[in-house]
C-alpha cells in the first residue's frame, strides 16, 4: 500500500494546491466584477491562434474599419492593409500606436510586423 506518511503528504500537497486554485480563482473573479479585466471573447482568440492577422482581428473586433484605424494612428489606408496582410512589418512605432489605438499590448499585435 505505500508507506502512510507519504500519502498524507501527497493529501496535503494536493489540498494546498487546491487551496491556491481556490484562492486564485476568487482573486480573478473580483478583478472581473469590478471590471479591471476585459474580457476577450473565444472567437477573437482563436483566430489569432488560428494564424489569422492579430492587428485585423483586433480592428475588427473593435468594430473599426481599416480606414478609421489608418486614420487614428496616422498611416495610409494601404500601409495598413500591407501590415495586416503580412506583405510589409510596420515598425515598431506605428505597431506600438496600433496597438494603443486598439487598446492592446504590443506584444498581442507583435506577431503582425514580427517586432
Amino acid at each position: 500500500m505505500g508507506d502512510p506518511s507519504l500519502r498524507r503528504l501527497s493529501a496535503t500537497n494536493r489540498a494546498a494546491e487546491l487551496l491556491e486554485d481556490i484562492r486564485d480563482f476568487d482573486a480573478i473573479s473580483a478583478v472581473i466584477e469590478r471590471g479591471d479585466e476585459e474580457l476577450i471573447p473565444a472567437e477573437v482568440v482563436n483566430a489569432i491562434l488560428d494564424g489569422k492577422n492579430p492587428v485585423k482581428v483586433s480592428r475588427e473586433y473593435r468594430g473599426l474599419t481599416q480606414q478609421q484605424l489608418a486614420d487614428a494612428v496616422e498611416i495610409s489606408k494601404p500601409y495598413l492593409s500591407q501590415i495586416e496582410t503580412g506583405k510589409r512589418t510596420g515598425t515598431t512605432d506605428v505597431l506600438s500606436a496600433i496597438a494603443k489605438a486598439l487598446d492592446v499590448s504590443l506584444e498581442q499585435i507583435a506577431k503582425a510586423g514580427s517586432v
